[in-house]
């Protein structure tokens, strides 16, 4: 039987891919683990999720952390992924020379209308993996909050659902509180 090996990207390898053009900018594309993988269809329930969500921790926020929404954060030299919402350190260049890293990320949130199983599976673990403290997927179609905490390299030690009702702190905010209710539409 013979063997494929399976050719990984690097992440300067795929912003090159866009600068030549291989993959354009229409793409929907994303960088996980040196593959590139094509990314979702936002549905309007998932689009207004999004703009909801970021929009209130956009105001719980301000003036502590920077809420970026739908934009590149760069985990290891082979993923760069772009979450739904992420909640990084205030930079005052607004990270022009470069994505957001592990150490840089208080909170990743994903939005799951159809994507459920693939954030909790795929991305949770790549999460994880990098370090990243704080992870949180939207259930838009039960309107609750699976939330992962306790990062290992084997995927996050802690894994809880919270009801639309509830409140939730961010670990490196801990004295914030989080409406659950406050980020569906």
């Amino acid at each position: 039987m013979t063997q494929t090996r399976v050719r990984l990207w690097t992440v300067n390898e795929y912003h090159r891919m866009f600068e030549t053009g291989i993959i354009t900018e229409d793409e929907r594309v994303e960088l996980i683990n040196g593959q590139v993988i094509p990314m979702s269809a936002k549905n309007p329930p998932h689009a207004a999720t999004t703009l909801c969500a970021s929009d209130y921790l956009k105001r719980l926020l301000a003036e502590v952390a920077l809420v970026r929404v739908q934009d590149p954060i760069q985990l290891s030299e082979y993923s760069e992924p772009e979450p739904d919402i992420a909640v990084v350190c205030i930079d005052a260049r607004k990270y022009i020379a470069r994505h957001p890293a592990p150490n840089e990320i208080f909170l990743l949130i994903e939005i799951a209308d159809t994507t459920l199983e693939t954030d909790r599976k795929h991305k949770a673990p790549l999460y994880a993996k990098a370090g990243i403290n704080d992870y949180w997927i939207l259930d838009v179609n039960q309107r609750q909050v699976y939330v992962f905490r306790e990062p290992s390299l084997k995927g996050y030690n802690l894994e809880f659902i919270l009801p639309e009702d509830a409140t939730l702190s961010l670990i490196a905010f801990p004295e914030i509180e989080v409406m659950i209710n406050q980020l569906f539409p």
